[in-house]
């Protein structure tokens, strides 16, 4: 299995729980660092903490360059390939066949393979610009999301965000070819 890790900031102490559980459940766990979440300090935590922590999860290092994610796909490396956190411009990308970091080569290797991407997005965007990139890719053979909701309806209207605790739950289903229902909820 791999893991597509990009920068949204806030929610990574929020995933690392999630991971450890995917971590007892999969024996060959690979995680990939898009270029802004290895590389960008920020108030939630420095980067190098975090692949670090994710080193220690999968007991591998990360895949960081587009060539090291390359070979998802013709190797068949993963049977699902879940990218969580989810930025809103990670999302546009993907609706768009945009592939310019790591997390992007290897959801587009793997979904050459006709194999599941799962999606647990986080965008103050959601319900702005990047609503029309959410329902191509609701829309796209293969891609799944995690349930997801407004996080802050009075304060950040259209943001929107996964409800973490369904990860495992949105990836088992996608393995069968199952959307988790339902899709958008209400904040939790």
């Amino acid at each position: 299995m791999g893991i597509g890790i990009t920068g949204s900031f806030c929610t990574f102490e929020k995933i690392v729980p999630q991971i450890v559980k995917i971590a007892e459940q999969c024996d060959n766990l690979y995680s990939v660092f898009s270029f802004n979440a290895q590389s960008i300090d920020s108030r939630f935590g420095n980067a190098e903490d975090y692949i670090q922590i994710l080193s220690e999860i999968t007991g591998k290092p990360p895949i960081t360059t587009i060539e090291g994610a390359e070979p998802v796909g013709p190797k068949n490396m993963f049977d699902i390939f879940l990218i969580a956190p989810c930025t809103g411009n990670t999302a546009a990308k993907l609706a768009n066949a945009i592939t310019d970091t790591p997390v992007l080569m290897a959801a587009k290797a793997h979904l050459r393979g006709n194999k599941p991407v799962v999606i647990s997005i986080s965008t103050n965007d959601a319900l702005g610009m990047n609503f029309e990139n959410i329902a191509r890719l609701y829309n796209t053979k293969n891609i799944y999301f995690v349930p997801f909701g407004q996080d802050n309806y009075n304060g950040k209207p259209n943001s929107m965000t996964a409800h973490i605790d369904n990860i495992i739950p949105a990836m088992e289903m996608a393995l069968e070819g199952k959307q988790l229902q339902p899709v958008i909820c209400g904040p939790k």
